[in-house]
């Protein structure tokens, strides 16, 4: 498959396998002319990408799990990530039950609610924990 014919399959730029391929997490087969090509089962890795990219794995934790003989998988790694995600669920849940109970509460003023003075201490507190967007589009 050319390049052209794997960024239409998987959704993705070009510019961006480019890039996959420069951090060593896909490899060419080689050229013809001047675009690349790559076997058929780069689409399962890209998928696999995607997935840990969308569980929150770095580019570089990522590129840690595949090995020349296929993926290797850190179960230990994985177990680590869920309960992060779990952390977030937990976070993502009280604060949308904050904003539904904001919304409909019969306070006068929000700043009178005991409820969304808890919901805005929450918010300043992970205010500090917030990732840096430009650096996680880096790796």
């Amino acid at each position: 498959m050319d390049i052209a014919e794997v960024a239409k399959a998987s959704g993705l730029p070009a510019s961006t396998l480019r890039f996959y391929e420069e951090k060593g997490l896909i490899r060419s087969n080689g050229r013809l002319g001047l675009r690349r090509l790559f076997s058929a089962d780069v689409i399962e890795r890209l998928a696999l990408i995607s997935l840990g990219r969308n569980a929150g794995f770095s580019l570089d934790e990522i590129g840690e799990m595949f090995t020349p003989e296929g993926p290797d998988i850190n179960r230990a790694l994985l177990l680590t990530k869920a309960d992060e995600l779990d952390g977030k669920i937990k976070e993502l849940t009280a604060m949308r039950d904050g904003l539904r109970h904001a919304a409909a509460c019969n306070a006068p003023n929000h700043f009178e609610c005991p409820k969304f003075l808890r919901l805005l201490r929450v918010a300043g507190k992970n205010r500090g924990r917030q990732p840096n967007k430009l650096k996680e589009k880096q790796t």
